[in-house]
């Protein structure tokens, strides 16, 4: 049973999720190279850091689940290096604000899979601060257009849905060595990165610098602590909290190139934070009343 503190535990660490794969658009920004070779150098230093850590911390016991990984570990790594390898494609055959709009069904994906795995049923609140925030995704990105590329959709179709996988599985199996399913996710993607990427030998040491950071901060920290943190919630409510990336996103750019965020950001920004802080008031209110 999910305690109050479990609860808070979990929220904080999705929130920090949220904030590190926020600067994906930062990162990306300063690579001037093909999207797989991007996903190469970022899934080696990412995938190496999250080993490393477990090593570290819990010495020969980590070094047990990075090389003994058990069927569902191997899920979730499949699920995540789905999601991974699937996203920036997307973004380049169709519109940023079509993968945005899509992605943006998450929490009902999600809350759907796990109604039907785990008979885990969604708080009506949950589900009505999930529209509220697809509604403030939809106003941030606008201007769908008809005549995108029906690739580029279907793969942010399947990138919601794996992710969404990912999210119930996670906290299907507790028990599962997720950190270093993590760390495996990464490290595969890399591999299935090779065959396209056309880059790989040509990075500079600046170059190189960039794509470690980015591998460390956006996507080590930041599936790490949505693994951990996506333990300890619903679903939904997990992958509802992970929305926050996306008004999050015009931020760094904005404090880094100095890019003023539109109106239409602003308000969707608004809308977005105003139902992640609405939901987690909510719950946490209807923890304290349960205790």
């Amino acid at each position: 049973m999910t305690t109050p503190h479990s609860q808070r535990a979990g929220i904080a660490l999705v929130v920090a999720a949220a904030v590190a794969w926020s600067t994906a658009p930062f990162f990306t920004r300063l690579l001037p190279f093909d999207s797989w070779t991007i996903l190469f150098w970022r899934g080696l230093f990412g995938g190496g850091l999250i080993a490393a850590i477990l090593v570290l911390t819990q010495g020969r016991a980590g070094l047990r689940d990075l090389t003994g990984m058990g069927r569902n570990g191997w899920l979730v790594a499949s699920l995540s290096t789905l999601g991974m390898v699937t996203f920036i494609p997307a973004l380049q055959l169709t519109s940023v604000s079509n993968v945005a709009i899509i992605i943006a069904t998450g929490p009902f994906v999600a809350a759907a899979f796990a109604w039907i795995w785990l008979r885990e049923a969604a708080r009506w609140q949950t589900m009505l601060a999930s529209l509220v925030a697809l509604c403030g995704v939809a106003v941030i990105v606008g201007n769908i257009s008809a005549s995108s590329d029906i690739i580029g959709i279907a793969l942010a179709c399947l990138m919601t849905v794996a992710i969404a996988a990912m999210t119930v599985t996670v906290r299907r199996h507790k028990n599962t060595p997720m950190v270093a399913a993590a760390a495996l996710s990464n490290l595969l993607g890399s591999v299935v990165s090779i065959p396209f990427a056309h880059g790989i030998a040509s990075v500079t040491g600046y170059v190189l610098v960039i794509l470690a950071m980015f591998g460390f901060f956006q996507v080590a920290l930041g599936l790490t602590l949505f693994v951990l943190g996506s333990r300890l919630l619903p679903s939904g409510q997990a992958t509802l909290i992970a929305t926050l990336e996306t008004p999050l996103m015009p931020f760094w750019v904005w404090l880094a190139f100095q890019e003023v965020p539109s109106t239409r950001a602003l308000v969707g920004g608004a809308l977005v934070m105003g139902a992640v802080v609405a939901d987690i008031v909510g719950d946490t209110r209807a923890q304290r009343q349960l205790g």
